[in-house]
């Protein structure tokens, strides 16, 4: 038996975005949906090198080794994200999702960092087969909210885990290739519109490529909020399946025609972030005239002039950056692990901190609060803090924020067991005779320091077992 794949692949920017800054890789044993994020340019610069990073390995038969392979080359795209931070410090907080697949007969290893998402449609039954790295669904898992709940809670877009050229923990699995499967990958521009039912609707047009044009459309209607990205693969036991590459969004050239690849899928992919170079001068064409020296003076006059716009501009953007640093907000943590708000950014340039503390996790001049630590949060609070929960709403968003975690994320308190330790406790004020004195000496217990009437030890009694605090349980103000 011999499965190949047959897809079909679309990305499309949708109906507010000004830019598209997801990107696609299709071809004969890859499958990948990187959905980038940073705002302007940066989000569309690390999708694409992810995906460049990844289209090497469409090359050749990956053997045994499926998640090595997928481990490497994301590392590789991981790595190029952080080397393009450290040389434009303007890229900092820019990164991308990533859901791929590499495929080898009859198995297939999947990678997946982040929200896209990939389904799959086996014997009529069509299901998600990735998981969110999101905010909403750790409370999803956690039994806090509702699917229904999450898709419209204020977080939902807040991503736990992501590529953004630090350390990076992704999902890899090795899974089973049949026959007669087919394979959705997305975007969160279409799995946040469109819902489960009407995906598991529109995933069985026979066509791929009328499918995924389908999909397209459903985003569409849905309010195309977000640029929306597809893939639909059939696993197919046939001699040949589709043999060339489909590069689209960010990382393709803007064509919607598909022209002959090149001889292999990781040269086409090396072409994405390369110029065109200028056309060559014709050999015949006669010698420029040589330039007059008056002409050499205005033209050196200009130069400065230009630089000194440069320079001006250059003023101004970073006036414009400072004036716009202090109109953001987000909630983080201080370095002795105390939740605050700080105005800014939460990051650094070379060196410098974007950002300064504003307020602590009480309001000033509130009473009654108790400030909130790292320790008293449960763990999936404690990943948000630590990498900090933007504001879309400048201070009072902040403080909302705020208000979320006290409401949702806090451990509950350690149970006080102050009175279990008074009870066996020997008191040094002298007590009421009884008036049964066998019964009371029958049930008292054993006080510290006293023989214990059972075992002849002299040990205080033990105490019910504590809870852990900062793990299972917060301590009291």
């Amino acid at each position: 038996m011999t499965l190949v794949l047959r897809y079909a692949a679309r990305s499309d920017r949708g109906l507010v975005r000004n830019n598209n800054q997801d990107s696609v890789y299709a071809g004969p044993r890859l499958l990948a949906v990187a959905d980038g994020m940073g705002g302007h340019a940066a989000g569309e610069v690390a999708s694409k090198v992810v995906i460049a990073s990844l289209a090497h390995v469409d090359d050749d038969e990956p053997g045994d080794d499926l998640l090595g392979k997928l481990r490497d080359a994301v590392a590789s795209g991981n790595g190029a994200i952080s080397e393009l931070v450290t040389s434009d410090p303007d890229l900092e907080g820019m990164g991308t999702t990533l859901t791929a697949i590499l495929f080898a007969g009859n198995r297939l290893g999947l990678v997946h960092i982040g929200d896209s998402r990939a389904y799959l449609l086996r014997e009529g039954s069509f299901a998600q087969i990735t998981h969110d790295d999101t905010f909403v669904q750790s409370l999803i898992d956690e039994g806090r909210i509702t699917a229904d709940e999450a898709a419209t809670h204020p977080q939902r877009s807040l991503l736990l885990r992501a590529l953004t050229g630090h350390d990076f923990e992704p999902s890899l699995t090795v899974r089973e290739a049949r026959a007669g499967d087919r394979f959705l990958l997305c975007s969160d521009g279409l799995s946040g519109v469109v819902s489960l039912e009407t995906l598991d609707e529109a995933i069985r047009i026979p066509d791929p490529q009328a499918c995924a044009d389908r999909m397209i459309e459903l985003a569409l209607k849905g309010g195309g909020p977000d640029n929306v990205t597809v893939i639909v693969a059939d696993v197919q036991d046939v001699a040949f399946g589709d043999d060339y590459p489909i590069v689209g969004g960010a990382a393709g050239d803007g064509s919607e025609d598909h022209t002959p690849p090149p001889d292999s899928a990781a040269s086409r992919a090396a072409t994405i972030t390369q110029q065109r170079p200028p056309m060559q001068q014709r050999m015949d064409a006669p010698p420029p005239p040589p330039q007059d020296p008056k002409r050499k003076k205005r033209s050196a006059i200009k130069a400065f002039a230009i630089i000194f716009v440069l320079l001006l501009l250059t003023g101004v953007v970073a006036v414009g950056g400072k004036l716009w640093l202090n109109t953001q907000y987000y909630v983080g943590a201080t370095e002795d692990g105390q939740v605050a708000i700080f105005r800014g950014l939460n990051g650094t340039v070379i060196g410098f901190k974007l950002s300064s503390k504003v307020e602590d996790s009480c309001p000033p001049g509130s009473t009654g609060c108790t400030p909130i630590t790292l320790k008293d949060l449960q763990e999936a609070g404690r990943k948000t803090i630590t990498a900090g929960i933007r504001s879309d709403n400048g201070l009072d968003g902040a403080r909302a924020a705020v208000r979320l975690l006290r409401t949702e994320h806090m451990l509950p308190l350690c149970k006080d067991t102050s009175s279990t330790s008074t009870s066996t406790t020997p008191s040094t004020t002298p007590s009421t005779p009884s008036s049964n004195p066998s019964s009371s000496a029958s049930s008292a217990p054993p006080t510290n320091g006293s023989p214990n009437p059972e075992t002849g030890s002299t040990e205080p009694s033990l105490t019910p077992s504590q809870q852990k605090p900062g793990v299972e349980c917060r301590e009291g103000p």
